[in-house]
């Protein structure tokens, strides 16, 4: 009823039946009440609303007894109780271990960013070190452990990204013969994923675990883009020896068409997870969808202004080319002794 999203804490009283300690218990209910006055939780559940519950109940429920039991025998006699009167098969294992050294306390939140879920909990870590060291308590459970494999899953998108695209680059510089080429493929094979998920932050503002993999799937598709156009462009250049200007217009002649439709098709394809119910498919389809886009867009506009304006070397048209002369075979004659005479130039 109150959401899905919780932290889990295992606060150690560091004796055998010593959740039945007062002082123990205090400090529990102390760090419970920090953590209510939260803006972002939803509910606080522990053992001291049963031990409060308790001790109002065996004072004839008055309201003024709503409070931790005075010593630590008559705690572990409401307990005891408490645990005799449950029905058959039922316990108390859910919220304390078997010596009883040890409660439970689980605190649910609102649906929270990655980043402000763990912000949350280093607060509680904190405010346990200046006022409770001794619990021991570090928040767990599936929030926590999935706010922290989608930090890692960005981080590493992050850097495996930069490191695939400086080493395509590499490769690109190899197989085109020219670093300059190289440099400029980086800029429409990068821009593109900044571009999607600068949208994405404007629009959402939220980078969940599904998305921390649409950097690397999108990124073949787009470096294959750059190199139809510059494969096309590098043709007209060194092969037909044309300009920049007609060397760009020969690559959108040559692959410009066959760009458009594996776009086309790409987005339609993603675009089909957006109607999915599941949010971690939905999410990567459309920005999978938008980052495509990007693409397109960045290797018909950005990438032939960046090759007109950089790659500005002088290449002789190919009807300019002189053909070679067709030099006559020089003719030799031989002396009777054998010797070579020098040959008569024509």
């Amino acid at each position: 009823m109150t959401g899905v999203y919780r932290i889990d804490y295992s606060l150690n009283a560091a004796e055998a039946d010593g959740i039945s300690d007062p002082d123990f218990l205090r400090k529990v209910e102390a760090f419970g009440d920090w953590y209510r006055q939260q803006p972002e939780v939803v509910q606080v559940s522990s053992i001291i609303d049963t031990m409060k519950r308790l001790n109002k109940n065996m004072h004839g429920d008055d309201p003024a007894q709503f409070q931790i039991p005075a010593n630590r025998e008559l705690a572990a006699q409401y307990l005891l109780l408490y645990e005799m009167s449950l029905p058959y098969g039922l316990d108390l294992n859910n919220q304390i271990n078997m010596d009883k050294s040890a409660t439970r306390m689980t605190v649910t939140i609102k649906n929270l960013p990655v980043k402000e879920t763990l912000a949350l909990e280093n607060r509680a870590q904190d405010w346990l070190k200046a006022n409770a060291p001794e619990l021991k308590a570090v928040g767990t459970g599936s929030t926590i452990m999935f706010a922290h494999i989608g930090v890692r899953n960005i981080l590493g998108m992050i850097m495996g990204t930069a490191v695939g695209l400086v080493l395509i680059s590499l490769i690109l510089v190899y197989v085109f013969k020219s670093v300059k080429i190289g440099l400029i493929s980086l800029i429409p094979n990068l821009i593109p994923s900044v571009m999607g998920f600068g949208l994405w932050g404007i629009l959402v503002g939220e980078v969940g675990l599904g998305l921390a993999t649409v950097a690397g799937v999108t990124m073949g598709i787009v470096v294959d883009d750059t190199i139809h156009f510059l494969s096309r462009y590098l043709r007209a250049r060194r092969e037909l020896r044309l300009n920049p200007e007609d060397a760009v217009r020969y690559a959108f002649t040559s692959v410009g068409t066959a760009l458009w439709f594996t776009t086309f098709i790409l987005v339609a394809g993603f675009s089909v997870l957006a109607f999915s119910e599941f949010k971690l498919n939905s999410d990567m389809g459309i920005l999978t969808g938008i980052i495509l886009v990007f693409a397109l867009i960045a290797d018909f506009l950005l990438l032939p202004a960046l090759l007109l304006k950089l790659d500005r070397d002088p290449q002789p048209l190919a009807s300019a080319q002189p053909q070679p002369a067709v030099q006559p075979v020089a003719s030799a004659s031989f002396a009777s002794d054998g010797a070579a005479v020098a040959p008569v130039k024509p």
